[in-house]
């Protein structure tokens, strides 16, 4: 009788995207995620041909996580990209490692910041809608003015730079969002 398979395709990634969560993608190893699941590195390479299609799992399921973050994240702002950037922030504060996997390291196959932002639901799209309603002229101009900001507010949170309260982070990203539509 076959021996019955006890580490499973699911039970690797899970472990190696725990391990994204809790010590970065760069310490994604065979060795590493076999220790942390219990096992050898022979059933990692039965289920995956090799490291880098684990490695692409792993990113699939970290921008999946994103899309589930940004979807409950609450909606408090009113001004049009507030919200997004609200939970971008967060997200760089709360996900460190996954954030810089998904929105600062690059490589092969993987998915544009804006594709990632937009997502399957049409977030960017949403917001730049928003803020032609508004009366900008130029939403598409507006949402990169904002973005360059916003980006930059959640990168600041890696270093240690960024210590604004969320309702301050708020008041800032409409006051920039003010400025910005009405300096044209």
């Amino acid at each position: 009788m076959a021996r019955k398979e006890t580490i499973t395709m699911q039970m690797i990634l899970d472990t190696a995207f725990a391990m994204t969560r809790e010590e970065g993608f760069i310490n994604v190893t065979a060795r590493k995620v076999a220790a942390k699941a219990g096992c050898s590195t022979q059933p990692i390479f039965r289920v995956y041909k090799n490291m880098d299609e684990l490695w692409s799992a792993v990113y699939s399921k970290a921008a999946g996580f994103f899309q589930d973050y940004y979807g409950l994240y609450p909606r408090t702002g009113k001004a049009p990209f507030v919200n997004l950037g609200m939970a971008y922030i967060a997200f760089a504060r709360e996900e460190r490692h996954l954030f810089e996997l998904l929105f600062v390291t690059s490589g092969p196959k993987r998915k544009s910041m804006y594709e990632l932002l937009n997502g399957k639901d049409g977030n960017v799209v949403y917001e730049i809608n928003m803020a032609k309603a508004a009366g900008c002229p130029d939403p598409s101009d507006l949402f990169m003015k904002m973005w360059i900001f916003i980006h930059g507010a959640a990168c600041m949170t890696l270093t240690g730079d960024y210590d604004l309260s969320d309702v301050q982070t708020q008041e800032l990203l409409e006051r920039s969002y003010q400025a910005f539509a009405s300096a044209r």
